[in-house]
């Protein structure tokens, strides 16, 4: 009896951990925890509305507050899930928080539920996958991009460009910028793969079209006339690149204006085209593939300015010093080269080590150049800078403090 005591206790325990159907059962914290996010999710439908809660959003994203911005747009979408702003507002909070994956979610919902509009989630899928698998997010994007374009053309020319908006309009700078990626792929993930070449040529000829003065487009250009061996083309290519957006460059240019909105213009377009910091890495490399040095020094500076703990930029401005060693005689200048490029890869050399970098290539060349410069004499300690790291309806001013009530009751919940 004792035996089928048992195995009747333990048929019973089985039976609770499953299903009739076989799938599990949530357990006792999971249903407690669903009902609340339920409730919650019922009572934030009852009190606010959906405009009520984008607003909040928006706010906290101002603010750079992506976590409360996530649970407001969250709520948003509970009342309203097939949302497509909506979601593609909740796809970029996810992506700036690095949720990755729930971004990725967010966004292939939303090609599920239109596929033909939207250019914006294909981006960043593109962003996410690599391979002909970006690529194929990247075409799906400029198509939806130039369908658009066309649309808002049609229109434009039969009733008149005055009475339509331009929310939802898409730039010629856009389109530029996606082929950009297109070609980007080519250069790198499918480099081997057969008529790479062609297709990273054709996709920044089409890049240019739409965009002749785009400066990643210009420098994709350089990069590509370099690897066949047309450097002196490529170099123009690279240094009409760097004249939209290098500070000195724009100074000589500026300097010709008289008025002071002039200026003031100048200066802005010139922010606006500055690449990102790992397109104007790329951009330092080959303005010293091409020497161009002190265009090349200009461009590293800057970047430390932005982050002095990026290994890569301290290495190439030391192997940019160096390489400059033979190129003057034996003077003062000469040695402040020397000194530069010691301080510069012993500081790329500490910083290897924090960080935990996993470049060896990198390392060896930085440790074989310190050998090679000696520099007991030149040994300069680099110091580590820590861094200091309304509307109808409720207020929107206790929104919070609601949303802060319904997570702490949650967590009650739990620990009962």
């Amino acid at each position: 009896m004792g035996g089928q005591a048992k195995a009747k206790k333990k048929n019973k325990a089985k039976r609770k951990d499953t299903k009739p159907n076989g799938g599990a059962l949530m357990s006792p914290q999971e249903r407690m925890r669903a009902k609340m996010q339920e409730r919650a999710k019922k009572k934030t439908a009852e009190k606010y509305t959906v405009d009520q809660l984008l607003e909040k959003t928006e706010e906290c994203i101002d603010n750079f507050d992506f976590d409360m911005a996530r649970l407001y747009c969250q709520r948003a979408l509970d009342i309203e899930p097939t949302n497509l702003t909506i979601l593609d507002m909740l796809g970029n909070i996810c992506a700036e928080l690095g949720d990755v994956e729930k971004a990725k979610q967010v966004y292939l919902k939303a090609v599920e539920l239109s596929p033909e509009e939207g250019h914006s989630k294909y981006m960043y899928l593109g962003q996410i996958h690599t391979g002909m698998e970006a690529v194929q997010y990247f075409s799906k994007g400029t198509e939806v991009m130039l369908n658009t374009m066309d649309k808002h053309t049609n229109e434009a020319s039969a009733f008149g460009a005055a009475a339509f908006p331009s929310e939802g309009a898409v730039t010629k700078k856009e389109v530029s910028v996606a082929f950009c990626s297109i070609a980007e792929i080519f250069f790198t993930d499918l480099c081997m793969e057969e008529g790479a070449a062609d297709r990273c040529k054709e996709a920044i000829d089409k890049a240019l079209l739409y965009d002749e003065h785009n400066p990643e487009a210009l420098q994709l250009m350089a990069s590509y006339l370099f690897s066949i061996e047309k450097t002196e083309e490529g170099r123009e290519y690279l240094k009409k690149s760097v004249s939209s957006w290098l500070p000195s460059l724009q100074k000589k240019e500026e300097s010709s204006a008289s008025a002071a909105h002039d200026m003031e213009e100048e200066e802005n377009q010139t922010k606006s085209n500055i690449p990102p910091y790992e397109s104007r890495i790329t951009t330092a490399k080959l303005l010293i593939e091409a020497e161009e040095y002190e265009m090349a020094t200009e461009v590293l500076e800057d970047l430390l300015e932005e982050d002095d703990e990026v290994v890569e930029v301290w290495y190439l401005l030391g192997w940019l010093f160096y390489l400059q060693l033979d190129k003057q005689d034996p003077t003062n200048n000469s040695v402040n080269f020397r000194k530069s490029a010691w301080t510069c890869l012993s500081k790329a050399k500490k910083l290897y080590v924090k960080l935990r970098c996993e470049d060896a290539p990198m390392f060896e060349h930085t440790e074989q150049l310190l050998a090679e410069l000696g520099g007991e004499e030149h040994g300069v300690a680099a110091a580590d800078d820590d861094d200091d790291d309304d509307e109808a309806g409720p207020s929107l001013e206790d929104i919070e403090d609601d949303f802060i009530q319904s997570s702490d009751e949650e967590e009650d919940a739990m620990d009962h």
